[in-house]
């Protein structure tokens, strides 16, 4: 997919009725303990940005690989993000995380707007995911603290359906079935993948 043509998918499609709950639980665990999907009462806000820009003209999005020695979600697949500061707003958080963690100068990003916020049950976090874009790939570099490395991901791979996987985990006793997108060697599932889910979602019904 070029890069115009989902810019023009994503432009258009965040101008109406989001796909919501309903897509975002295409990539969610079964069962998903604790997720409510309609909540706001309580829950901390914290900012993603999904990013799209192109290389050789075709659309790609940065996400990240948090660092091994982190103490929550360690090395798992992420959108730049994390939680919004007193006097933010959720693009400014955005935009801040994203330069703290991946070095994405604020400048070059033009905000589309936003997907369905996503509670997290784990951390208690409600998860605004802001979509913007760039006509360049911007210089980047990952936050030694924070990021093991950078992935630049085609659309393509994301909505290529032979890379759906599932697995079968235990946790607490519990039996999970985990559906994940296998992406430049790392699993995309959990509260990542279901925000793309919905991103996905938004350029197939522009088609």
């Amino acid at each position: 997919m070029t890069f115009r043509e989902a810019l023009e998918k994503l432009e258009r499609g965040l101008r109406q009725p989001l796909p919501g709950i309903a897509a975002q639980a295409r990539f969610a665990p079964r069962p998903r303990p604790g997720w409510l999907p309609h909540a706001t009462a309580g829950l901390r806000p914290a900012a993603g940005l999904l990013l799209l820009f192109p290389i050789a003209s075709e659309a790609h999005i940065v996400l990240t690989v948090r660092s091994s020695q982190l103490p929550s979600h360690a090395g798992q697949v992420s959108l730049p993000g994390g939680a919004v500061e007193a006097g933010e707003s959720i693009e400014e958080a955005a935009l801040r995380e994203a330069q703290e963690e991946i070095g994405l100068a604020p400048g070059e990003v033009r905000i589309l707007g936003r997907l369905t916020p996503l509670h997290i049950p784990v951390s208690g976090f409600l998860l605004h995911p802001v979509v913007g874009a760039a006509e360049a790939l911007p210089p980047l570099h990952p936050a030694d603290a924070e990021v093991e490395r950078i992935l630049l991901l085609p659309l393509a791979h994301l909505l290529d359906p032979t890379r759906i996987r599932r697995e079968q985990r235990t946790r607490d006793g519990l039996f999970l079935d985990i559906p994940y997108l296998e992406v430049e060697g790392a699993q995309l599932w959990g509260a990542t993948a279901m925000v793309c889910a919905e991103l996905l979602s938004l350029l197939q019904n522009g088609e």
